[in-house]
C-alpha cells in the first residue's frame, strides 16, 4: 500500500512539474486588429424630439388641457380639485372644450364653474406620453 502511494505521489509531482515547466504565457488579444476587421459605420443623428416638449409649444403649456393635463394642474382653479377635475379626466377625451359641459351627472354649480373657466381650458388630441397608465392621476411630481 505504501508503495502504491509513493508511486502516485511521484507521478503527480512529475505531471505538475511538466505542466509548470512547459506553460506558455497568455497572449492578450490585440484590439486594433479586431477593430480594423469590423466595418466602419457612420450615422447621422437627426433632431431628437420629445412629444411632451412639442406640446408645450402649443396652448397646452399655457392652458389646462382637458385631454392631457393631470389632476394636479386643476389645483389652480377654485372648486375643481379633486372632485370636478377627476370627473373631467374620467370622461375624456373631448373634441372641443365645450364638450366638458355635456358630462352626465354634473350639478348646476359644477356646470357654472366649468362655464366660467372655459377660457382657461384647451382640447388637444390625447397624447400617449401623458395618458399611459394612471399618469393623469399620479404624475409622480412630489
Amino acid at each position: 500500500m505504501k508503495l502504491w502511494q509513493s508511486i502516485t505521489a511521484y507521478f503527480s509531482v512529475l505531471v505538475v512539474s511538466c505542466a509548470l515547466l512547459f506553460a506558455q504565457p497568455a497572449q492578450a488579444l490585440d484590439f486594433n486588429a479586431i477593430s480594423q476587421l469590423s466595418p466602419q459605420i457612420l450615422a447621422v443623428e437627426g433632431d431628437r424630439r420629445n412629444v411632451a416638449d412639442d406640446l408645450l409649444t402649443t396652448e397646452f403649456g399655457q392652458k389646462i388641457d382637458v385631454n392631457n393635463s393631470d389632476i394636479r394642474d386643476f389645483r389652480e382653479l377654485r372648486g375643481f380639485y379633486p372632485k370636478l377635475a377627476s370627473i373631467i379626466i374620467q370622461n375624456a377625451p373631448y373634441e372641443e372644450v365645450e364638450d366638458v359641459l355635456n358630462i352626465p351627472g354634473l350639478s348646476d354649480k359644477q356646470k357654472e364653474r366649468l362655464q366660467a373657466n372655459l377660457d382657461r381650458f384647451s382640447a388637444t388630441p390625447p397624447a400617449d406620453v401623458f395618458n399611459e397608465g394612471d399618469e393623469r392621476y399620479n404624475a409622480g411630481v412630489y
